[in-house]
């Protein structure tokens, strides 16, 4: 048998496996005098993986070394790092479907790893021998892979490395096996991914919030969905991305048929918009009808969350009230909408969909009155990514329209013409509103920015930049002078608007906030969360959220009628809540096939006009009295 010397520079690294040093540069051939390397398993520019034996038990015990040879591995600060890493793996590590640590070193030919050896071929070589995965295949590996992203994401760790070569399929009976966490990070509780930090993983395979060095969970879950697709059509990732159209083009390449349901929550993965993609794995089994019990994970115990799920099971009913029926639906194949707004005068729709298009509806009979899209290629006055969020002036002559794109854009009604267009500091937006006068619009999205712009000159008037994560959903209050911003980090903020001044922060039940919504009063704010609870606010009496509703999934959408009866709450589920403020109970639950993505009522609140990532609007009025 042959034992390789892990020095870098050995010119003949090949030895008999009973030496102990090596015979041609004299190193140990032991690592820490009991780990023997016998084969090179991987080789990249910053190290290598060797399957090697524990001498110690015989050569039959086998293990892995991953040996890193960096250039700054000497310093005190690489030094924090692989000892984190290694703390990280030790942890991580007392999950079945993840390789234990075994050992760690420091020497002065690198720093090294032992982990145990999980035989089996990996997903790339399954690939290569049997071909493409069919849907009940695919199926099998997200329910066995979500649960492990799970389990470390609850660790507030992020791979962000997934694909293929990283998963393996075990020799003997077992669950897939997740490998290779060296490039993983831990990301703080409290500030998330708030600083760019180091641009890594695998080409083809990284988000796109990754790829400028802020990683999220939802970035292991974009890199899972690019392993399934794939893995269902066999093809390089580059290949399955149509550049000229800037989507996803996988549908047209798969092996066998794939049913509508496993698309979507494979499209929903692969979403650039960190609002449009899913935010958890619990969400993503929801959705393939396997959620797990809150608190299931290892080490998890019995939280104030599941508490007040039990209180809001345990309330009495509330009175009847009357119910909502649909009375019209408007297909839109192709184009998810993300954001909808209803004209002052009640006629029209606009929309903001995610095939990078704004498009204004005739709400009487759902006719398509004008598309506002890009043209001449790149160059065209369109948005040139989705379109997340839409406003009427108050006056109804100007529509205004916010993309992922990082532009703002201001649209004539009466010309259909582009009136001014800016740019926003950072990247992406998630919401758009604008103050009752008209005067002001406020946006806010990535990097935890909100941003306040003076409409008549369309130049930037202040940044608000408290939030330490993504900022998911903003709300006025009726009299337009207070804002409130809901955020991944688990903060409501209220702001003075005119002066930009900070009046207020509420702290939520440790889950990202995804809806934030004003009563018309002005007296009361809902909040939506990750974990599907909706609650309400009164922050001049209290810092403290009651509970109002819990559903099974992330609430996407709070939206208060004009009249202040209705609040309409939606998930990711595809449920649509109304709910009857003046009796406190559910008017009627309705329902899109696929996730809810946003809701308006018109002015008279006669009128609720949804929209579903099931590629359709719906219109739902009361039903008619008795």
């Amino acid at each position: 048998m042959t034992a390789l010397c892990l020095n870098p520079a050995c010119p003949q690294p090949q030895n008999p496996a009973e030496h102990l040093f090596c015979q041609s540069c004299g190193q140990p051939l032991r690592l820490g005098q009991r780990y023997l390397a016998l084969k090179v398993l991987g080789q990249g520019g910053f190290g290598r993986t060797f399957l090697a034996a524990d001498t110690t038990v015989g050569l039959s015990e086998l293990c892995v070394i991953k040996q890193n040879w960096g250039r700054d591995r000497n310093s005190t600060e690489a030094s924090q790092r692989f000892r984190a890493e290694a703390e990280r793996l030790q942890e991580l590590g007392g999950h079945p479907q993840i390789p234990q640590l075994l050992d760690y070193f420091e020497l002065e030919s690198g720093q090294f790893l032992v982990q145990e050896y999980v035989p089996g071929p990996t997903l790339e070589d399954l690939l290569a021998r049997q071909g493409a995965f069919d849907e009940q295949r695919l199926r099998r590996l997200l329910m066995e892979v979500l649960p492990v992203l799970q389990f470390i994401h609850s660790r507030q760790i992020v791979h962000r490395d997934i694909k293929p070569a990283n998963l393996i399929a075990p020799s003997r009976p077992g669950l897939l096996a997740l490998v290779d966490f060296g490039a993983s990070k831990a990301i703080d509780a409290a500030s998330g991914a708030k600083k760019a930090g180091t641009v890594i993983g695998s080409a083809g395979y990284v988000a796109p919030e990754q790829a400028l060095g802020q990683a999220t969970f939802a970035s292991d879950l974009y890199s899972l969905g690019v392993t399934c697709i794939h893995l269902l059509t066999g093809l390089h990732p580059f290949d399955l991305y149509s550049i000229s159209e800037d989507r996803w083009t996988w549908r047209t390449y798969v092996q066998s048929p794939v049913s509508l349901k496993l698309a979507r929550t494979l499209d929903r993965m692969l979403a650039r918009s960190l609002r449009q993609r899913y935010a958890s794995a619990d969400a993503v089994l929801a959705d393939l009808n396997r959620l797990p019990q809150l608190g299931a994970l290892p080490g998890g115990g019995r939280t104030k969350h599941s508490r007040l799920k039990r209180r809001a099971a345990q309330e009495p009913a509330a009175p009847a009230t009357p119910g909502w029926q649909r009375v019209r639906t408007i297909t839109q194949p192709g184009g998810v909408v993300n954001g909808l707004a209803v004209s002052p005068n009640g006629r029209a729709i606009a929309t903001a969909s995610s095939d990078q298009s704004v498009r204004l509806w005739d709400l009487s009979d759902g006719s398509l009155i004008r598309t506002f899209a890009k043209r001449l290629g790149f160059w065209g006055a369109g948005h040139q990514d989705a379109v997340t969020g839409v406003s009427f002036s108050p006056d109804g002559y100007t529509l205004y329209s916010a993309s992922q794109d990082g532009v703002l854009k201001a649209w004539d009604l009466a010309t259909y013409q582009l009136q001014w267009q800016q740019q926003f500091p950072g990247w992406g937006t998630a919401a758009l509103v604008l103050t009752p006068d008209g005067q002001t619009l406020i946006t806010a999205g990535g990097a935890g920015k909100i941003q306040i712009w003076d409409v008549p000159s369309g130049q930037l008037r202040t940044t608000l930049a408290h939030h330490q994560d993504w900022v998911s959903s903003l709300a006025l209050s009726a009299d337009g002078q207070r804002l409130a911003s809901g955020s991944w980090d688990k903060t409501l903020r209220l702001w003075h608007v005119p002066t930009g001044r900070l009046l207020q922060t509420l702290t939520t039940v440790a889950a990202q906030v995804t809806a934030v919504a004003w009563d018309v009063s002005g007296d009361r704010i809902y909040s939506g969360d990750s974990q599907g609870m909706v609650q309400t606010w009164q922050p001049q009496q209290s810092s403290q959220g009651r509970l109002l509703s819990q559903q099974a999934d992330a609430i996407t959408i709070l939206v208060p009628s004009k009249d202040g009866r209705w609040l309409a709450t939606g998930s990711a589920d595809g449920t649509l809540n109304v709910w009857d403020m003046r009796v406190k109970a559910r008017s009627a639950i309705l329902k899109h096939s696929w996730g809810v993505r946003s809701a308006a009522f018109t002015v008279d609140s006669q009128t609720l006009i949804s929209s579903g990532a099931d590629e359709t609007l719906q219109i739902w009025q009361p039903l008619p009295k008795d």
